[in-house]
């Protein structure tokens, strides 16, 4: 099932896509108290999810796609927790080993980091151009939404706590202006790279959330990522260091994981850093993952002037 927020007439809604129609989860629901985001419907269990699909087989009230406005599935995540080097080859590339040996699954364990609900943006949105980088990069990421309270799971049961995937684009400032006039302290480095993960838009997603069930092999899916059409990233979920299910309870172990927190699982190689041909104003960015549709955004027009706090202290 694919579950998606849409905007339309200026209200916003929660639905079933369907073949490029979309079932009005409130509109459809039998009884009081219908779920009116899909973050609701996942809080609500199984049961809800079970409901929804028989809504979904036996409703005629449709809506065109194509008159709606497709938001991100969740577009506000109490939770967003990204995944630094999950692909080897992308560790590669970014001349950085982090410890990566010939087995680092046995070696190294996953290196998670927060990010704020104000990154999410949906499918066909302009991504803004923060105000203090002039380096940005795309990275395609397979996105993982919790369905169900999770705390000190198994790998081998941490699959069952997913509700199900979609598509993520972890858009990164990889300079920044603020470093102009620093005195050198340790960890800076550091900082700058979780700074450059934080701006406004920089995690776009959707364009819908495709429940588990019908995901098949999470460790099994196509990946690409164009630039003005121009493949950049292609790879498959296969090459992930920690798959889905370590990562899962990996996170679990270190904080509860409640329904709707969304964890982007890393990207693979051919970004930007790597190759210095990073993203310019109007750039249309373009994430596809195999069963997970497509994502598409537009890079906005870069600031007249960045931000340089030290400038008045020189």
């Amino acid at each position: 099932m694919k579950l998606v927020t849409y905007a339309r007439n200026q209200s916003i809604s929660c639905g079933i896509l369907l073949a490029g129609q979309i079932v009005d989860v409130p509109s459809v629901w039998q009884g009081p108290n219908p779920p009116r985001s899909v973050k609701e419907i996942l809080q609500r269990g199984p049961s809800c999810l079970n409901k929804l699909a028989d809504l979904a087989d036996s409703s005629d009230i449709l809506t065109p796609l194509d008159a709606v406005k497709l938001l991100a599935p969740i577009p506000r995540p109490s939770k967003i927790i990204g995944l630094a080097g999950n692909y080897s080859e992308h560790i590669k590339e970014a001349g950085l080993s982090l410890g990566l040996s010939d087995s680092p699954r046995k070696s190294t364990v996953p290196r998670p980091f927060l990010m704020p609900a104000t990154v999410v943006i949906g499918p066909g949105q302009e991504i803004p151009w923060p105000i203090y980088s002039e380096q940005i990069d795309y990275e395609l990421e397979l996105a993982v939404v919790i369905g169900r309270k999770a705390k000190c799971i198994k790998p081998d049961d941490a699959l069952e706590y997913v509700a199900g995937y979609t598509i993520c684009n972890d858009v990164s400032a990889r300079s920044v202006t603020f470093a102009k006039g620093r005195a050198k302290r340790p960890w800076d480095e550091f900082y700058d790279w979780l700074n450059g993960k934080w701006a406004d838009g920089f995690l776009p997603i959707g364009p819908y959330l495709l429940t588990a069930d019908e995901i098949g092999d999470v460790q099994n899916l196509d990946m690409e990522l164009t630039v003005n059409s121009e493949i950049r990233q292609k790879a498959n979920t296969s090459q992930m260091i920690y798959p889905v299910a370590d990562i899962v309870s990996f996170l679990s172990h270190v904080m509860t994981l409640e329904p709707g927190d969304v964890i982007a699982t890393g990207t693979p190689a051919g970004v930007a850093m790597a190759t210095g041909r990073f993203l310019q104003p109007g750039d249309r960015i373009e994430c596809t993952i195999e069963k997970l549709g497509a994502l598409p955004n537009t890079l906005g027009r870069k600031p007249p002037e960045f931000y340089e706090p030290l400038a008045n202290e020189r």
